[in-house]
């Protein structure tokens, strides 16, 4: 049988795929490395693997132990996994920048995750890096992978991914886009296709906030590059011994607007569903095109699934209120019953009392309601202060019917006119109008909707 023993044998054989449409004015081609396709959706599996593999056999992760790292949520998902085979718990620290989505992820395996907060210096007591050190010296038989200085990290992708990508691409890669982050990718895989051939570029994507850059421009190591950026995976405060700055040729910096609206753009345009490193790698690659000539062999890793990023550059809300997307548009009429489009639109009949009409209204709390002739056709609408007024005058008119005191019907808009266009129609003499949606169900907006609708 073509079968695989556990989980962990899974990893890695990732498929490169050629990008077509974002690239299309590139002179070279441009071929992605996918590793959403590993069991935890990145590229860490391969190094949280190894470096679990290299402490068993140094005798640094004894069993039955805890694992305890500082993570953004790609490695720790890749220790959770092995960590669920092979019999260890997991303490993860975070940093409150980082997706709900990656947290939940991580607790989905079993994991304790603890987040922690990002604006703060690295030697800091509250920052994920110093937790994960405490609590990796206070928890009995506890193990501190430290991605970030491991250098089986950057092993893990000398033996794999960098042997996969010049097998896949037939010795023809001229250049390697990757995002920096603990710098094991890059550096492994770099390590590995410079050996086999010494004039493959190799091509850093960094974010403002970052050091890298100018690290590598100058040596300098500038504590005023430093401060807090949004796109998650790439760029540190500080330099990790997985960076091997001289293995990488070049580093592009990507603003955090420019890497989420590109996260956007690649499942939109090349069907794959990546995250935000991928999204800023790409950036990057495009913002280096006078790099690349024809005939050249570019690859470009996408690190992680963009799953986990729902609930940032894959929402509207969070994109706009970040400036990242344009505002919204004026409100359309379909737009303006999103409050109580599950409910049913409440009516009554003509030849119904207004007894009748005055407890529905009451019991539903509503202050106006269309009325239907026999037809089921909206035939004039009853509302509650001329109805009020109308009893004053004659407490008879309990027992009659709605037609004797309704007033004209409530004018129609289109789910797709404006709010200006609805605003206009309600006034002192009318306080609703009526919409069909999409499915054509009937809803009724009123001057309290449109409140609603300026004020967000």
């Amino acid at each position: 049988m073509r079968v695989y023993p556990n989980i962990l044998k899974t990893i890695g054989n990732t498929p490169l795929v050629k990008i077509n449409r974002i690239t299309r004015d590139l002179p070279c081609d441009v071929y992605a490395k996918v590793e959403t396709v590993n069991p935890g959706n990145s590229i860490k599996d391969r190094m949280a693997l190894k470096m679990i593999e290299d402490a068993e056999k140094s005798g640094l992760l004894k069993p039955g132990g805890t694992i305890v790292e500082g993570t953004s949520g790609n490695t720790g998902m890749g220790l959770a996994i092995a960590a669920v085979i092979k019999g260890y718990k997991c303490i993860f620290t975070t940093t409150d920048k980082q997706s709900k989505e990656k947290v939940d992820a991580l607790k989905a395996f079993g994991a304790e995750v603890i987040v922690c907060p990002t604006d703060v210096e690295p030697e800091d007591p509250r920052s994920y890096y110093s937790v994960s050190t405490r609590l990796a010296k206070e928890i009995p038989n506890a193990w501190k992978p430290n991605q970030y200085d491991n250098l089986s990290n950057s092993q893990a992708h000398y033996e794999q991914t960098g042997p996969e990508i010049w097998e896949q691409t037939e010795g023809k890669i001229t250049h390697l886009v990757v995002g920096v982050g603990t710098g094991g990718t890059i550096c492994g895989t770099g390590r590995y296709l410079k050996e086999k051939n010494p004039t493959i570029q190799v091509l850093g994507i960094d974010t403002y906030g970052s050091v890298f850059k100018k690290y590598k421009e100058t040596g300098i190591f500038d504590k005023n590059e430093i401060y807090p950026y949004i796109t998650e995976g790439i760029g540190e405060d500080f330099l990790p011994a997985n960076v091997d700055f001289s293995i990488i040729d070049y580093f592009e910096k990507v603003t955090d607007k420019d890497a989420a609206v590109m996260t956007r753009r690649i499942p939109r345009e090349e069907g794959i569903f990546v995250g935000n490193s991928a999204g800023s790698a790409m950036a990057g690659l495009m913002q280096m095109a006078d790099r690349f000539k024809k005939g050249d062999v570019v690859v470009v890793i996408f690190h992680d699934h963009g799953t986990r990023y729902l609930g940032k550059m894959f929402n509207d809300d969070w994109m706009r209120d970040r400036g990242f997307l344009p505002a919204s548009p004026k409100a359309l009429a379909l737009d303006l019953v999103k409050g109580h489009s599950h409910l049913p639109l409440l009516t009554i009949k003509e030849t119904d009392t207004c007894e009748t009409a005055f407890a529905l209204m009451q019991k539903y709390g509503i202050s106006q309601i269309p009325v239907l002739d026999e037809n089921k056709q909206f035939s004039g609408a009853l509302e509650d202060a001329g109805l009020y007024a109308a009893l004053l005058k004659n407490r008879d008119l309990m027992q009659s019917q709605v037609k004797e005191v309704m007033r004209k019907p409530f004018p129609i808009v289109s789910y797709s006119d404006t709010i200006d266009h609805v605003s206009s129609l309600i006034n002192k003499d009318n306080n609703a109008v009526l919409m069909m949606d999409l499915g054509g169900n009937w809803h009724i907006i009123t001057r309290y909707d449109v409140i609603g609708a300026m004020s967000e």
